[in-house]
């Protein structure tokens, strides 16, 4: 993956959305008409792992701002489930739940799905409860740093055994 600026996503709520990725520096950038600006960065020595946008699931390598206020960012390792894959910022949560889509939640509250395929370009479809900007900007940013869905609990059980026999 390379820098890169993608086509902004069109969302029908908080309008243009763009959304600026660089996989080998560590950075993202979300910002739009009617969201927050994002800023995430890894940080320190982690090695940027190919199969991560942002380069690392790893909290102590990774920082995040939400309109200028420093955020507190908890993904967590992802292995064997879905919900392994989860990331928290504050009251959100942010959690694979097919396999290509995740949904964001605050304080239990469902506020939509987005899909992503970890190249950068985010689409949104917000649910019942009406999402803030702050919620939108969360959104977009994390899928574009950590992608969305994942494979069922079966298929990664599988994989991992099958990678753990010589």
């Amino acid at each position: 993956m390379h820098a890169h600026s993608y086509p902004p996503a069109d969302d029908p709520l908080f309008g243009t959305v763009t959304v600026e990725l660089d996989h080998e520096a560590g950075t993202l950038a979300v910002h739009g008409e009617g969201i927050p600006r994002v800023e995430m960065r890894r940080t320190g020595a982690a090695a940027a792992e190919s199969h991560v946008p942002i380069g690392t699931r790893d909290p102590e390598h990774l920082a995040m701002e939400v309109g200028g206020a420093e955020v507190e960012l908890r993904p967590s390792k992802g292995f064997l489930t879905r919900t392994s894959y989860r990331v928290d910022v504050g009251d959100h949560r942010f959690i694979p739940v097919s396999l290509d889509g995740s949904r964001l939640s605050r304080g239990g509250a469902v506020l939509g799905m987005f899909v992503s395929t970890g190249d950068g370009r985010v689409t949104a479809e917000w649910g019942d409860v009406q999402p803030e900007g702050y919620d939108a900007a969360v959104g977009y940013a994390l899928a574009a740093a950590f992608g969305t869905g994942a494979e069922p609990a079966w298929k990664l059980t599988l994989d991992a055994v099958l990678e753990a026999m010589p």
